[in-house]
């Protein structure tokens, strides 16, 4: 069935320089002494490890656990044991560290146990789990979590599955000789993104420079009973970007801001479908990939390398000649050279290439921009690249926003056209940084401004509500000493009141006799009391001389005791 085909706008056709690393099958990579597994091999959150130093692991065991959604784990590439979980270079243009698992091989290669699963009897969410558990991610280069791309749109129906085969990029082979080698498993994968996604058909689109590839793929398609196709497109660079592809076959253009799903399309790389399928079918976790070791070498080839492999053990399998002076990871095209020949394979490493003064020339000098439009006729993503480049270089970084240049992949088309020489790709990805950088800081000062303000404003409501909380303390105090003034004022003048009212001015003074009259009545009782209870003691024994005296002082008594009791009755009256 012929398929029409579209046109994506620029591109270039550099030398391919791919046959040299096609002529031999690919061959497994021997054991290194040790392995560097870095932690954070995909675009998202970086896994957070569950070894220790000591700890002892076999092929294929979880080492580092996924942080959230857009994350995948990551495993131990053979049996050995944990020696180190510390910072190393990693295979990156800034030469930053990251945190690595450091795993000393035991000779082994010991595989823990693996478990084959139906998926069939899983859940669209479960098979999307287990994917992520076992490390599956893009292996064309952008290495995005493969189980964040297999949820289609609730809002528009998946009309076509781009499986990516083209691998456009100079001197890179790997996916090429796994499509020629292993395409069954492949065609399994895809079948798997195929009934997840439901796609109304699958598109793998191949370089027509890969001829054997593509047949291969057929003859697997066939043989499998699939009803995938299988498209030939035109050879040229970037032809394996996921947009570029896309538009080739479908005549989509995917917006900068939208994602290819918004418009019914989603794509894959073949490597990455075919870890898919070992990830199901045969319960191996990512531990491995194809990578191609070409350039300045004398026996270029595929190699099945373990991931976490010091890159200058990979290379001297392909014996590099005299004068290599670097390694580029990646083509030549947006590759870069890493910060160190001892950083390891990651799952984005496609390709190594020994680097030379002969093979790559130093740049000639750079000259001014003659706005010769060159860059702007080649650009895929129809920018201007000349505009972007005068405002990096003045460093108005605003102006290059306006032109868009987020919407840049740093193919490097327009530095391959230049007649001036320009780095404009280096300019582009130094104005992205600062950006970046501004960006970074600026959400720093913000939240710092956003906690300043937040604590000003707690301490206002902290001294409001201890003022409020004061003067409620205050105001209380104040009800309650007024509440016991008032109730003294209250009784003392209900007492006046009642005293004014049970007695008038004639009244209180016969009162006052009264009073007086009852008290004095009152000590004569007590007084008679106290005699009647002491007699004197001593008047038994008395002479004659004493009983008379005693008999006249009480007969004396007996005579003042009427004339006080009248004379008091005359006081009182």
């Amino acid at each position: 069935m012929l398929t029409q085909l579209f046109k994506f706008k620029g591109g270039v056709k550099p030398p391919t320089h791919k046959t040299q690393s096609t002529t031999q099958p690919i061959c497994p990579a021997p054991l290194p002494a040790r392995l560097i597994v870095p932690l954070h091999q995909n675009i998202g959150g970086t896994p957070r490890p569950v070894v220790q130093v000591g700890d002892k692991v076999l092929k294929g065991q979880l080492i580092g656990e996924a942080d959230g959604w857009i994350s995948a784990a990551i495993h131990a590439p053979t049996s050995g044991t944990v020696i180190a979980v510390e910072t190393h270079v990693q295979p990156h243009p800034s030469g930053l560290d990251a945190l690595c698992v450091v795993i000393e091989p035991d000779g082994r290669d010991e595989w823990m146990a693996r478990t084959p699963l139906d998926y069939h009897a899983l859940t669209p969410a479960q098979v999307r789990e287990h994917l992520q558990q076992f490390g599956v991610v893009g292996l064309g280069g952008a290495v995005f979590p493969t189980h964040g791309k297999l949820t289609a749109s609730k809002t528009v129906a998946m009309e076509e599955l781009i499986i990516n085969g083209a691998e456009c990029e100079p001197f890179i082979t790997c996916d090429d000789l796994l499509m020629r080698e292993r395409a069954e498993d492949i065609v399994r994968g895809i079948g798997i993104f195929r009934d997840l996604l439901q796609p109304d058909k699958v598109l793998i689109g191949i370089e027509d420079n890969k001829p054997e590839a593509a047949a291969a793929m057929r003859t697997a398609i066939s043989a499998l009973n699939e009803s995938f196709t299988v498209v030939q497109v035109p050879t040229l660079y970037p032809a394996g970007g996921a947009k570029q592809l896309i538009r080739v076959l479908t005549g989509k253009e995917v917006p900068a801001s939208r994602r290819s799903t918004d418009l019914g399309v989603q794509c894959f790389n073949v490597a990455t479908a075919y870890t898919a399928w070992r990830a199901i079918a045969h319960g191996e976790a990512v531990v491995s990939r194809l990578v191609t070791v070409t350039g300045n070498v004398e026996k270029p080839r595929n190699f099945d390398v373990l991931i976490g492999t010091p890159m200058d053990e990979l290379l001297r399998l392909a014996q590099p000649k005299a004068d290599t002076d670097g390694i580029l990871m990646g083509g030549p095209m947006m590759g870069f050279l890493v910060p160190d020949v001892q950083v390891p394979v990651v799952k984005a490493t496609n390709c190594l290439i020994a680097h030379s003064p002969a093979l790559f020339p130093p740049a000639p000098p750079e000259m001014p921009c003659i706005r010769c439009g060159a860059c702007a006729e080649v650009c895929p993503h129809e920018l201007q690249p000349f505009e972007m480049y005068w405002f990096a270089r003045a460093k108005n970084f605003g102006k290059t926003q306006e032109y868009h240049i987020f919407d840049c992949i740093e193919c490097g088309c327009c530095s391959f056209v230049c007649p001036s020489h320009i780095p404009l790709v280096q300019y582009f990805r130094f104005a992205k940084s600062e950006i970046w950088a501004r960006e970074r800081e600026k959400n720093a000062a913000d939240s710092a401004k956003d906690r300043f303000e937040f604590k000003q404003l707690r301490d206002e409501r902290e001294k409001a509500e201890k003022a409020e909380k004061l003067a409620r303390a205050a105001a209380a105090q104040a009800a309650k000493k007024a509440a016991e003034a008032s109730a003294s004022a209250s009784e003392t003048e209900n007492n006046t009141s009642l005293a004014a009212q049970e007695n008038s001015p004639g009244d209180a003074l016969a009162n006052e006799k009264e009073i007086k009259k009852a008290a004095i009545q009152a000590a004569i009782e007590r007084a008679r009391a106290q005699r009647e209870t002491a007699q004197a003691k001593n008047t038994d024994h008395l002479n004659a001389d004493q009983q008379q005296e005693l008999a006249a002082i009480e007969a004396r008594r007996q005579v003042i005791q009427p004339q006080a009791a009248s004379s008091l009755d005359e006081n009182q009256a």
